[in-house]
């Protein structure tokens, strides 16, 4: 019986790669070898950023928050007690949403936190 070798799948899985190295700088995105560490290395980029990117968000719905809440006169973590206080459920996201479309929305939330904390 004859024998198989793997030229098939061994070319399959270097196109494979290859393929996921285009656009790589240098030898890179030609090289099988330094294609391949270089897709593995993205690939664990990838996976972190894809962490970072939902506390990348958090941080800057707080800090929209927090300048609008200044600017009618209370803190981020008053506001947000005071929003908890009076049993206003409301994600950070929606709430920076409402502080740059809707100033005088986001203004009638400030005033309940403030009567919830009084």
């Amino acid at each position: 019986m004859a024998r198989i070798k793997g030229a098939m799948a061994t070319r399959k899985r270097r196109k494979k790669v290859l393929k996921a190295a285009k656009g790589y700088y240098g030898s890179k995105h030609r090289l099988f070898k330094t294609a391949k560490q270089a897709v593995m290395k993205s690939g664990q980029y990838a996976y972190i950023g894809r962490k970072q990117k939902k506390r990348e968000f958090r941080r800057i719905w707080i800090s929209r928050i927090s300048a609008a809440c200044k600017m009618n006169g209370i803190n981020y973590s008053s506001f947000m007690n005071g929003l908890k206080k009076a049993d206003i459920q409301l994600n950070r996201k929606m709430l920076s949403e409402i502080a740059i479309a809707d100033p005088e929305g986001f203004k009638s939330l400030v005033e309940t936190a403030k009567d919830a904390l009084a």
